[in-house]
């Protein structure tokens, strides 16, 4: 037990709800969603001690970062999510993009030869691109590198795919396995509250249809990852709500890799008029994650979004992953006013930024695997490519 633990237990100013969560802290016991729920009302130092000493009780100082890139084959949309600043519905599709497969393969190409162990395969829902088309776009990534993980497709994306033609979720992930296909990201999860639900994304899946497209990819032996959108108009019993789903579906098939939340950005969507929450908020947010989230191996702090400077904090706040060098291949955070508007960072500067708050860097595959332990990598060059 670390002494900061040990004071806040021994305290005489710490309430008694809060000393009984971070007894169970120490016992490594499972906090209830009333605890959850509470926790919110917590000072933002408590947490920081409840949520780092499960961060280094797991891992230590390790802080991972991955050599990835992102593909995103367009932002045309079918769906009319409020909170959205990267779509274009169809009806504007005049002012978004749709690349071609030949697009898209170039992209591949381009990075043939480069030590990146990850693409990941996002965007807009399009009428146009559906299972078979991207089952043989997978195939063809593949042939350029047979090596690289493909990590595709939101369950909302997986939905409509299925949907559209008419194929059980079990039939339509196979399809796709066979094809090539690695993992599953997170996105699409949002709040799955049906309340919140029904005000912010009312027309794509369901919460319980993205929990049954996840369980059904780890029945499979697809893994994948697990997304919540914070900071707009929940409230923490409904976040907590989430979690506690996600929390129990990991419990059933161990099949998550990590648990990633993500902040609402208010730039140029239907939500402009909510105010973004503060990084104190974030902060809080990543350590209830990880304090809540017992079964999640890794609590991810997505930089593009949140910024470096905030991903550095998160790590004192239960954080133990911050994505990978992207090289600028997304658009879907600089579209809604994230302060990385071009989010490229070398391996250096992950190196970097990540041992400049006194943690342990190790890049790693999609999986966890480690690829190489930067503790003792000193750079010759600073200008490394980005990937």
């Amino acid at each position: 037990m670390t002494n900061s633990l040990f004071t806040i237990l021994n305290s005489k100013s710490t309430p008694e709800d809060l000393k009984s969560i971070a007894q169970k802290v120490a016992n490594n016991e499972r906090i209830t969603i009333e605890d959850g729920v509470r926790l919110f009302d917590a000072d933002l130092p408590f947490l920081g001690v409840l949520a780092n000493y499960i961060r280094e009780s797991k891992h230590q100082d390790f802080t991972y970062f991955n050599r990835n890139i992102h593909i995103e084959p367009t932002n045309i949309c079918v769906f009319d999510c409020k909170f959205c600043s990267y779509s274009k519905l169809l009806k504007h599709k005049t002012e978004g993009w749709e690349l071609s497969e030949e697009e898209i393969l170039d992209k591949m190409r381009e990075y043939k030869d480069q030590p990146i162990t990850e693409v990941h395969i996002v965007g807009g829902v399009h009428p146009k691109m559906g299972l078979n088309y991207f089952a043989s776009l997978i195939k063809k990534i593949k042939e350029i590198r047979p090596d690289i993980h493909v990590k595709a497709f939101t369950a909302v994306e997986l939905d409509y795919m299925c949907r559209k033609a008419k194929v059980s979720y079990e039939e339509g992930l196979n399809i796709l396995k066979e094809h090539g296909q690695d993992s599953l990201p997170g996105g699409g999860a949002e709040i799955f509250d049906e309340s919140i639900r029904e005000q912010i994304c009312k027309d794509k899946c369901t919460s319980d249809q993205w929990l049954d497209i996840h369980e059904t990819a780890h029945k499979l032996g697809m893994p994948s990852n697990a997304t919540m959108l914070y900071g707009h108009i929940e409230e923490p019993k409904h976040l907590v709500d989430h979690m506690n789903r996600l929390r129990n579906l990991q419990d059933k098939t161990a099949g998550f890799n990590t648990f990633i939340p993500l902040k609402f950005r208010n730039g140029e969507n239907q939500m402009s008029h909510i105010p973004e929450v503060s990084v104190i908020n974030d902060l809080k947010v990543y350590a209830i994650s990880r304090i809540f989230m017992d079964n999640f191996s890794h609590i991810k702090a997505y930089w593009p979004m949140i910024g470096r400077n905030t991903a550095q904090l998160s790590l004192s706040y239960g954080v133990n992953d911050i994505d990978g060098t992207i090289d600028d291949t997304t658009k879907i955070y600089s579209m809604a006013g994230a302060e990385e508007q071009t989010p490229t960072l070398s391996t250096q500067q992950l190196v970097e930024l990540i041992k400049n708050v006194k943690r342990h860097p190790i890049e790693r595959d999609t999986l966890y695997n480690v690829v190489k332990d930067y503790k003792d990598v000193e750079f010759k060059s600073s200008d490394e490519k980005s990937y």
